[in-house]
This record gives structure tokens, C-alpha cells and sequence, in this order.
């Protein structure tokens, strides 16, 4: 008798068992700003007096949440990585952290000045990343910031042994246009947009905004 294979791993199994293995080599308790510096502090000069601010793909809380609480902001902060919730709690202790999928989060409209997305919406399956959109704009109060890196060029597929830490990682985007045409059906306006280099090759970083 032949073995069965074993099925292939979910997706989404794959990126939250590979963040628990990466987490520390993804970055350390006491990284500094870095790429996220400039972002960060235009973000900040959006944002109302005592902002509540949501974290979608939160990590271990550094740099984002540190520096939005660290500002007087309420922050939220939601990661599929058991791993990196735990960490963000040690490390951000004034904000809030939950380990859940960002794809199925049931909150109420209007209750967040800014949702900040950095690199978390192309780990998700591609029909899942409009509806989320989709659900950001209504999370969003009027006039409400979305600062959101995704994908540059069209890709889906795996990296074995992922910085080092012996998991396997899973992304899946578009390309720039289409993100750009997804923020925009979402009911977002496009306000800004540049092309942040990695290696090779980069990703697409959005400024957008709920119209009032």
C-alpha cells in the first residue's frame, strides 16, 4: 500500500507558524526605527490628540505600536503569530494586543483614526485582501489615515527556511495597480504613494484616507 501524501500546509498556517519560529530574527526587542522612521513620524503629524490606532499585523510590537503609545496613542494591535503577541505585550504593556486573523476581525465602524497595515495584507490569500480593504474603510472614522505596504510586482509562492530559523514563509500579491484600484473601490482616497526598495526587488507603500 502507498502512503498518502500529506496535504499541503494552509497558507495561513504557514505564516503564523513562521513568524513563532522568526520572530526574534524578524526583529529584536530593542530594533530601532529604521525604514519605518519616516513613516512613523508622518503618521504621527496625521493623527488627532489621543488617536485610537489600529495595528493589523502588529509583530512584536516594534517599531509601530511602541511609537504610536509611546506618543499618547491607543493602540491596538492584531497578529495572526502567538509568538509575536506575546512579545508585543511585554513590549508595548499600554497598548492592547490580540492574536486573531485580520481577515475575520468584527469591529465597529467608525472607531479608529488610522490602521496601519505594513507588510501583513500580502500574507493573506488574494481574495481576502479587498474585502479587508474593504472593512478598513469602515473601521476608519471620516478622514481616517490607512499607511499600508503591499506588494510591487505580482507574486505568489514560499521561502524554505526563512531567515534561518528552519520554517517556511507564504506571501501573495498583486501588483501596485491593483492595490491602488482596491483602495480606491474600497471608498479610500489615494493621497500618497512610493516604491520602498528591498533587495532585488521592493514593495508599494499607500497613503490613503476615508473620505468624509
Amino acid at each position: 500500500m502507498t502512503e498518502a501524501p500529506e496535504a499541503p500546509e494552509a497558507p495561513k498556517d504557514m505564516v503564523r507558524r513562521g513568524y513563532d519560529a522568526v520572530s526574534y530574527a524578524y526583529r529584536a526587542d530593542d530594533a530601532g526605527d529604521d525604514t519605518y522612521a519616516p513613516w512613523i513620524a508622518a503618521l504621527l503629524d496625521r493623527l488627532p490628540d489621543r488617536a485610537d490606532v489600529l495595528d493589523l499585523g502588529c509583530g512584536c510590537g516594534v517599531p509601530v505600536a511602541r511609537a504610536l503609545s509611546a506618543a499618547g496613542h491607543a493602540v491596538t494591535g492584531v497578529d495572526l503569530s502567538e509568538v509575536q503577541v506575546r512579545r508585543a505585550r511585554d513590549l508595548v504593556p499600554h497598548a492592547t494586543f490580540h492574536r486573531a486573523d485580520a481577515a475575520a476581525l468584527d469591529l465597529p465602524d467608525a472607531s479608529f483614526d488610522a490602521v496601519v497595515c505594513l507588510y501583513m495584507l500580502i500574507h493573506l490569500p488574494l481574495d481576502e485582501q479587498p474585502a479587508l480593504l474593504s472593512r478598513i474603510a469602515h473601521w476608519l472614522r471620516p478622514g481616517g489615515t490607512l499607511l499600508a505596504v503591499a506588494g510591487h510586482g505580482a507574486w505568489t509562492g514560499t521561502e524554505e527556511n526563512w531567515l534561518g530559523a528552519g520554517a517556511a514563509m507564504w506571501w501573495s500579491h498583486p501588483e501596485a495597480d491593483t492595490y491602488r484600484k482596491w483602495i480606491t473601490a474600497a471608498g479610500l482616497t489615494v493621497d500618497g504613494e512610493e516604491y520602498v526598495p528591498e533587495g532585488a526587488g521592493g514593495h508599494a507603500l499607500f497613503w490613503a484616507a476615508r473620505r468624509p
